[in-house]
């Protein structure tokens, strides 16, 4: 078993309504959507934004398109107008859901076509 982030395997599109939250998390293959299956439940979603969420998390599948949603009750202090936070939209939410480190079967960490890979820098 290898560690890993989920930033390694796939990409995330937050959104938001009211106090909710949802972050989709799209993966890049069959393989890595089997892996963040059976390491990303809800329970392991809610401790990793501890107080940040308040309520319930749901997941809802997606296997057609290799995506996980969930739905995060209670997370964005009241909702947009509301909100003192200053991300009150939770668009950032997304960013912090791909840091969790997640153990997967060594042969997709190998196979992950994201990890290792990062932006080109500017030429000097």
């Amino acid at each position: 078993m290898a560690t890993i982030r989920l930033v390694d395997l796939c990409g995330a599109r937050p959104g938001d309504k009211g106090d909710i939250s949802d972050l989709t998390l799209f993966c890049d293959d069959a393989a890595g959507y089997d892996a963040v299956l059976a390491a990303v439940t809800p329970e392991v979603v809610a401790a990793h934004f501890g107080a940040l969420v308040t309520g319930p998390v749901e997941r809802y599948e997606a296997r057609n398109v290799l995506a996980v949603k969930f739905v995060l009750h209670g997370a964005l202090d009241g909702g947009a107008p509301r909100s003192l936070r200053s991300d009150n939209l939770g668009k950032t939410l997304g960013g912090a859901l791909l840091r969790l480190e997640i153990n997967v079967p060594d042969a997709v960490a190998e196979s992950s076509r994201r990890r290792h890979r990062r932006a080109p820098l500017p030429p000097r």
